[in-house]
């Protein structure tokens, strides 16, 4: 037993029980971890399916604790103030929330300043929490799980930038492997001598020598950290790119060249403005763009990815078992809704099996975002019938999902769509469909009006009351009745499957069988 009630050895298809009711799963359900990094100070609290958490919570605050670090050799004092104001705060919050004890860590500024270990024993003092201050190889790890946590499996390079430092780590089948940290971090790079020239020196000194460290890497590189983040914005606004979700946001190094040129001959405040990035991290972009720039150089990934799951999300990762670990992140996360949200929770399950014959050859990749949409297909129904379907559409494609490429929430979006619409024109997102090709359209299409007719059968879990055939050598889809589940195969239901079949371009057959 998974600390479920059902029997161990019933049937759950490839994506295996659901574990968010599982005694390990249920301790994390709400985890609150606060991150003093260099420059800013932030409470996230993890809520939900535990190997796919909602941010129940997530305040940042930018202390610059790290600010004049280099000449000064102790923390910046205005910085401090705001640091311990902000856990103050946060203590306070949790203690609300009934999350305490928070999980707190501390990283380049706190770990290398004169007095770090003087402010780690007043934050013991005034607030009664411990301060894990941790070393570069430390963050490295943290940060690597974190991307993990969004992709189980992956392999490449993190680079993580915070403040005051860089580091990267290796990752590889799941696991973390060579890991370094450095002085990379833009509040650093600030106190080089020599101007912009000077910087260059040393960015490309640095480089090398961590090159030399962690060996080739041209597998993915996976950007965290806020300064990534924030030139990602840019890049999306240059590209006038029309989904504007920052994690699995892909970049190349083309693209990192074209907006470092725009960064660089741009009015700062008129596209901080415009890319919505706070002040204080706009004044760190132009430094961190130069990093960006010379490290895409030395290591020449084959992709970019920015990811928005970092250290927090690591300390999280830290604490789950292996077996959470393992599973699908999004699969986790949208069994979760439908059991938070849907009217007939498991009826998902027995949607997916419904229509999986319109889909018998489909790759591993298809099959999970089939099961997401089916497990998703009802959590909107409290929404206004005239708005369900662009709402099912807008949660698709930005809400905090796990394991999702762009392209792959535009199809889940447009599936969802179709399941409360026919028609795919008149929406405020035509801008995103041709993110996927027309024949991915056409078959989010499909899916949409397979789980639309499939929901007017409210079919009981494992009753075996209708099933579907198809034939598409013949273009002839077969539907089969029991005596039991006639009455429900009404006008509307009629209506919505002939639908289905026009999308498939099929001749239909309806059978009753006793």
């Amino acid at each position: 037993m998974d600390g479920t009630s059902e029997p161990a050895n019933e049937d759950w298809g490839p994506f295996g029980r659901p574990l968010f009711n599982d005694v390990s799963a249920r301790a994390l359900s709400r985890v609150g971890v606060v991150d003093v990094g260099s420059n800013s100070v932030r409470l996230v609290v993890f809520d939900g399916a535990a190997r796919s958490p909602a941010y129940f919570y997530n305040e940042k605050i930018m202390c610059a604790l790290g600010a004049g670090l280099s000449d000064t050799g102790t923390l910046n004092p205005e910085g401090r103030i705001r640091a311990l104001a902000a856990i103050r705060r946060f203590q306070a919050l949790a203690e609300g929330m009934q999350i305490t004890p928070l999980t707190t860590v501390a990283t380049a500024a706190v770990r290398e300043a004169e007095d770090g270990a003087d402010f780690r024993d007043e934050v013991l003092r005034e607030t009664g929490l411990k301060l894990w201050v941790i070393d570069g190889e430390e963050e490295a790890r943290l940060s690597a799980q974190g991307v993990l946590l969004g992709w189980p499996g992956s392999y490449g390079l993190v680079c993580d930038i915070g403040g005051s430092s860089m580091e990267l780590a290796e990752i590889s089948d799941g696991r973390v492997g060579k890991r370094v940290s450095s002085n990379l971090g833009p509040l650093k790079l600030q106190d080089i001598k020599g101007g912009k020239k000077g910087r260059k020196a040393h960015i490309a000194q640095t480089l090398s020598d961590l090159q030399a460290k962690m060996g080739p890497q041209s597998n993915r590189m996976f950007l965290v950290g806020g300064s990534w983040r924030a030139i990602a914005r840019i890049d999306m606004e240059r590209r006038n790119y029309p989904l504007h979700v920052l994690h699995e946001y892909r970049m190349s190094a083309r693209s990192v060249s074209a907006t470092a040129k725009l960064i660089q001959t741009s009015d700062l405040e008129e596209l901080r403005q415009r890319c919505s990035i706070s002040g204080a991290r706009m004044a760190l972009v132009p430094i961190a763009i130069e990093v960006l720039q010379q490290l895409v150089r030395v290591v020449k990934p084959r992709d970019i990815a920015i990811s928005s799951y970092g250290i927090r999300e690591g300390m999280l990762y830290e604490q789950m078992p292996q077996r959470l670990r393992d599973r699908d992140p999004l699969i986790e996360a949208c069994r979760f809704a439908e059991a938070k949200d849907a009217r007939m929770p498991g009826f998902g399950r027995t949607l997916y099996n419904f229509i999986m014959p319109l889909f018998k050859n489909v790759s591993e990749a298809h099959r999970r975002l089939i099961k997401a949409a089916c497990l998703l297909h009802d959590v909107s129904w409290r929404a206004h019938p005239d708005y369900r379907a662009e709402i099912c559409f807008d949660n698709a494609t930005r809400s905090n999902l796990g394991g999702l490429k762009h392209s792959e929430r535009v199809y889940l979006g447009l599936a969802l769509l179709h399941r409360y619409r026919n028609k795919r024109e008149g929406t405020r997102f035509e801008d995103m469909y041709d993110m996927i090709d027309e024949k991915s359209q056409t078959e989010a299409e499909v899916l949409g009006k397979a789980m639309r007719f499939g929901a007017m059968l409210w079919m009981q879990p494992d009753e075996p009351m209708a099933k579907l055939n198809w034939y598409p050598k013949k273009k002839r889809l077969e539907l089969i009745l029991t005596n039991h589940a006639a009455p429900l195969f009404s006008e509307v239901a009629q209506a919505r499957f002939q639908s289905l079949a026009s999308a498939l371009g099929a001749e239909t057959d309806v059978k009753i069988k006793s």
